[in-house]
């Protein structure tokens, strides 16, 4: 009998980096960003209405606010600008511009730590570090999805599906995962 093979290992998984090291993060441009809660748990925000006089909307829930209020706040302060964004029920989608004034405050090319204390990375760090301390709770997924759009017709494409994403929660895919929608 092999003892060994029965043995839980000690190993964790190794995690593929969600950031392409080939792109600097903190040059001008547009970028679409998607953070997903913790376990993709319903916490944000539900939609209502579903009819045809009843358009649905997003209505954020309190911790929904919360995270509002961190994500307006971060990107003032880090002089980013929030071109639009969504708070779904268990994600969010957000197209940031930085702008030349906003790179004023990136580290330089040179910087050994340039990738990772690049805009965007440490922009969606913040908020979600600041909104889980005044939540009380882990809210969000430890990673996040980026996007550098790359052209008019890519920017109205993503802006679209933004706009829409309330409208089309029921054919979300992340609309069936998680847990339900939270009063």
């Amino acid at each position: 009998m092999n003892y060994t093979a029965d043995m839980p290992t000690n190993e964790l998984p190794k995690r593929k980096p969600t950031r392409s090291h080939k792109i600097d993060y903190s040059r001008e441009g547009v970028y679409f960003i998607t953070i997903c809660t913790k376990d993709k748990k319903h916490t944000l925000s539900h939609i209502v209405g579903d009819g045809a006089l009843d358009v649905p909307r997003v209505c954020l829930t309190s911790i929904g606010e919360v995270v509002n209020a961190h994500i307006l706040r971060t990107a003032e302060k880090m002089r980013l600008t929030i071109d639009r964004y969504v708070i779904m029920p268990n994600h969010i989608h957000l197209l940031l511009y930085i702008n030349e004034n906003g790179t004023s405050r990136a580290p330089s090319p040179t910087s050994d730590n340039f990738y990772t204390n690049a805009l965007i990375p440490r922009f969606v760090s913040t908020f979600k570090r600041f909104a889980n301390k005044e939540a009380g709770q882990s809210l969000f997924q430890r990673s996040f999805h980026d996007h550098v759009v790359r052209d008019r017709h890519d920017y109205r494409k993503i802006a679209a599906y933004i706009e829409n994403n309330p409208l089309l929660w029921r054919e979300d895919c992340f609309f069936g995962e998680g847990d339900t929608e939270t009063p």
